[in-house]
């Protein structure tokens, strides 16, 4: 290994880097490791909530592989931020903004010191396409690791996950909770480190991680405080190793048929709607065409195969009892849904890896073929003259799948949040939250507090929702997230006026509200954009870069 040709060497061979190899020594590193590879290990580490955690632990067991296999590990730590601890604040709109933060960060180190290869350590939500979207910019021989998902917490002998706490917030304000009740669930929920437990946006890209081949194959299944856990990252990190060895890089694997199994696996198991955001980004970093179409049309063909929360009844540990991930991925390769051939970081085909799982008898979590929970998977695309460039739901979980209603329009989501809690939201309405998208937020909010409310009421299944935000991997409903265009860029849903009639149409795939062409035409006419919110920071440079929610929002 130390004879081929190492990106590294030009920052530590030579008389002329001695300045170099002396500040790395400094810091406990030895003439032997600077001549060996350099693997960085971007961790995501905080101790800001129970995602990422225990990930300073778990790279003590990636870095004993790598230096087991031949390599020089040198960990460094990016940003995170919590969006179930953010959620319903100001402090939500950084989370979407960390993504490109944490892409931009690896991105800068590996390059800065010429890393030979890297692994990513990944927990909470934008961690996991930030660092997809800096393998896939760096392309030097790379996977990621993804720390796993929490184990569920009891209340009143319940199983019970983070979305129940934001529920209970709802029933609570309805006096349909006691205080006691609230506190008590609230001190149940999170018994320890993972990422939150059900089928939400984490479980969901972490999956979406060993569909596109950048993780191995039942290495995320596997949960955060599993004793299995360390033995996983060890194995991990000798594995980037082998890459280095093969010089296997991820646009080898990022091809246009991993990205359709990808988005074949978040059909199948009701996976979040963030993901279609996430994937139309890293497609974009990966060089590979992707549409929101794409999204709707192989959901379409794919079945919803895995009864998981939020819509479901069993958590993302009740995966990995049935077979993980592995699982999922037979059960499409079965079916002739997955492109088999598509190649993964072990080097070997995902049928391949697919074959590998093994099935837990008797297990409810992942249906066979022939007894699907539906035949068509958990997102639509909808389009019309609402959202002419499209918006996305999710419909794992409900059969509410026509409504038609009232606007009852709010510019922000604490208005909203405050009416649902106030019990101003009736049965048939149409909740619109607006200027919450990528540049009007900015940072594009998850909608959780507002959605969970509204389950909380009661109001789950006779009410539906649209925003030109996000909504969070636990969201369920008739909930329209990613309106494009937005209200802060002239978007007919900043012609909406209270008492306008939406119509929600998911088998036609319309989201439309009845007015003429001609009067959404004269109300934008002398429409004016609000006022930045943000005139100068990390926020306001990212309100001027942003795209449309439609391409991912990405920022180049």
């Amino acid at each position: 290994m130390t004879e081929r040709k190492l990106n590294s060497a030009v920052l530590t061979q030579g008389p002329s880097r001695a300045g170099a190899r002396a500040m790395l020594k400094a810091v406990g590193f030895t003439d032997q490791d600077l001549k060996r590879p350099l693997i960085g290990v971007a961790n995501t580490w905080i101790e800001i909530g129970p995602c990422n955690f225990h990930l300073r632990e778990l790279a003590v067991s990636v870095k004993e592989g790598i230096r087991s296999a031949g390599g020089t590990p040198m960990e460094f730590n990016t940003v995170s931020i919590s969006d179930g601890i953010t959620m319903g604040t100001e402090g939500m709109k950084t989370s979407l903004v960390s993504r490109e933060v944490i892409a931009d960060s690896i991105e800068l180190v590996a390059l800065g010191n010429q890393f030979d290869g890297i692994i990513a350590l990944v927990g909470c939500d934008k961690t996991i396409p930030g660092a997809i979207m800096a393998l896939a910019r760096l392309n030097l021989p790379s996977l990621v690791l993804y720390g796993g998902s929490i184990a569920p917490g009891d209340y009143h002998g319940q199983k019970v996950t983070i979305q129940d706490v934001y529920e209970a917030v709802g029933a609570h304000a309805q006096k349909r909770m006691s205080d006691a009740d609230l506190l008590a669930i609230e001190n149940s929920a999170c018994p320890g480190a993972g990422a939150c437990g059900g089928q939400f946006t984490a479980n969901t890209m972490a999956m979406v991680c060993e569909f596109l081949g950048l993780s191995p194959m039942g290495s995320a299944s596997v949960p955060a405080l599993d004793a299995r856990k360390p033995e996983v990252a060890k194995a991990a990190g000798a594995s980037v190793m082998e890459l280095l060895t093969r010089d296997l890089r991820p646009k080898q694997i990022l091809t246009r048929e991993a990205f359709e199994n990808a988005i074949a696996s978040v059909a199948a198991t009701g996976g979040s709607t963030n993901a279609v955001l996430h994937l139309l980004a890293i497609a974009y970093e990966a060089g590979v065409g992707l549409s929101l179409e794409d999204f709707d049309q192989i959901s379409e063909r794919v079945p919803l195969l895995a009864d998981l929360k939020p819509g479901g009844r069993f958590f993302a540990t009740d995966l990995y009892r049935a077979g993980g991930t592995g699982l999922v991925a037979k059960r499409l390769d079965a079916a002739g849904l997955l492109h088999g051939s598509a190649l993964t970081v072990s080097g070997r085909s995902i049928s391949d890896e697919a074959q590998n799982a093994t099935e837990t008898p008797a297990q409810e979590v992942v249906r066979p073929l022939d007894r699907p929970i539906k035949s068509t998977g958990g997102l639509v695309i909808l389009k019309g003259n609402l959202a002419p460039e499209g918006c996305v739901v999710k419909i794992a979980g409900h059969e509410h799948f026509q409504h038609r209603g009232p606007a009852r329009v709010f510019e922000s989501e604490e208005e909203a949040f405050a009416a649902v809690q106030q019990g101003r939201i009736r049965g048939g309405d149409v909740v619109v939250i607006r200027y919450e998208g990528p540049r009007g937020g900015p940072g594009m909010r998850e909608m959780l507090g507002v959605t969970a409310a509204l389950v909380g009421a009661g109001l789950g299944d006779s009410v539906a929702l649209l925003t030109d935000g996000r909504f969070s991997g636990a969201t369920h409903g008739l909930m329209a997230g990613h309106v494009a265009p937005e209200a802060a860029s002239g978007g007919p849903i900043a012609a909406l006026r209270d008492g306008d009639v939406v119509v929600f149409e998911v088998g036609r795939r319309e989201l439309r509200v009845e007015l003429s062409d001609e009067e959404i035409h004269k109300r934008l006419a002398s429409w004016k954009p609000p006022t930045a919110r943000y005139q100068s920071g990390v926020m306001a440079k990212y309100a001027r870069h942003v795209s449309s929610a439609a391409l991912g929002a990405i920022t180049n």
